[in-house]
């Protein structure tokens, strides 16, 4: 330091800040060995407060104003250095202005996808990104000055957002989580959202001596494969009736054609078209089917099996399985009894066939002879 600056810095007359960036919330005052001529001026302009450090204690705070710098403006520093009737020489203390400003238009996002259980979808992964507002808490601004900034002299925006993005991201993650909101309700419920985690994060901020002023949602996006699956289906429902699109876009074709080779060509292009759409007509008119259906008259019964029986070396019957069971309980049809069904090679007891001997499981085996 050269002699000039040594003695221009030895005896400040006044005491400010001129912040000429945007982003400082707090800087100390600099001065040759801290120390501060009596009657010095000090000027607090809006949006800061001043405080004195004695020792590396807090001693007086300044809100916005000018005041010249003696006991009865020092009141606490003037107890500490014992100035019962005033001092005459410089001093030595600390002077940290504190930006209490509105910082805006700050960015916070999720880092990586959040995985959510969807009520339509599924699981699936979102993303969401937004801004914020902050200040620091004017009413307990040693606060932040003793917690977070310490003994740093020129403390700016880069050195806490990482942690408020990072405290928002969560808040907001676990917000999302409890809320299930289906996906595609998420916009209309970006107020709501944004109200919640202002609320939430409040106490988180405060604990820096901070206050968040402002949170806005701007965007939950879905990830890129699913937003293609929503545009295809978007272009489904838009379409609508696909034959009436369809002649449509032939209408359209044939307003631009011409003659010759070309209204044939067209004349071929309609005919497949129209070919098309009868298709999909029959297409829908089945799918129609399967669905009235599915939530209407339930489709009929599969038929049952039917067998033929051997008595006394006839043929008889053919007889579903209710008559067959009829049958063995009056005793005309038994274990021993041949029967046969399409489909079999050939005769077979009716105790070895398995669509019939479920019948006989109630019923005692004969008799040994």
């Amino acid at each position: 330091m050269g002699l000039w600056d040594k003695l221009t810095n030895e005896f400040i007359d006044i005491i400010e800040w001129l912040d000429p960036t945007n982003d400082t919330l707090v800087w100390r005052f600099p001065r040759y060995q801290n120390e501060i001529k009596n009657g010095a001026k000090l000027i607090v302009r809006e949006s800061q407060i001043a405080v004195f450090l004695n020792e590396g204690k807090v001693a007086d705070i300044f809100k916005p104003g000018t005041y010249e710098l003696t006991t009865q403006n020092l009141p606490i520093l003037s107890t500490l250095r014992g100035w019962k009737y005033g001092f005459n020489s410089p001093f030595k203390a600390e002077v940290y202005f504190i930006n209490t400003k509105q910082f805006t238009n700050q960015k916070w996002g999720t880092k990586n996808p959040l995985m959510l259980r969807d009520q339509e979808f599924g699981p699936m992964r979102l993303r969401a990104f937004g801004t914020y507002a902050f200040r620091v808490n004017a009413e307990d601004p040693t606060r932040f000055l003793t917690e977070i900034v310490g003994t740093d002299g020129d403390f700016n925006m880069d050195e806490i957002n990482e942690q408020l993005r990072n405290v928002i991201a969560s808040r907001f993650a676990d917000i999302l989580g409890e809320a299930k909101i289906p996906a595609l309700d998420l916009v209309s419920n970006y107020d709501e959202l944004s109200k919640f985690i202002t609320e939430r994060i409040h106490d988180d901020f405060n604990e820096y001596g901070l206050k968040v002023t402002k949170l806005l949602v701007e965007n939950i996006s879905l990830p890129p494969e699913v937003e293609a699956a929503l545009d295809k289906r978007t272009s489904m429902g838009v379409i609508g009736n696909l034959n009436a699109y369809t002649q449509f876009q032939m209408a359209n074709g044939l307003e631009k054609g011409g003659s010759g080779t070309d209204a044939a060509s067209m004349g071929m292009g309609f005919a497949m078209a129209n070919q098309m759409a009868q298709n999909m007509n029959l297409n829908q008119q089945s799918f129609s089917n399967v669905n009235s259906n599915a939530g209407g008259t339930p489709p009929p019964l599969p038929a049952s099996a039917t067998f033929f029986i051997a008595v006394n070396g006839q043929q008889q019957g053919p007889f579903d399985m209710n008559k067959l069971k009829e049958m063995a309980q009056q005793g005309a049809l038994t274990r021993e009894t041949l029967v046969w069904k399409q489909g079999m090679a050939a005769w077979q007891k009716a105790h070895e066939v398995a669509d019939v001997s479920p019948l006989f499981a109630s019923m005692p085996p004969p008799l040994p002879g």
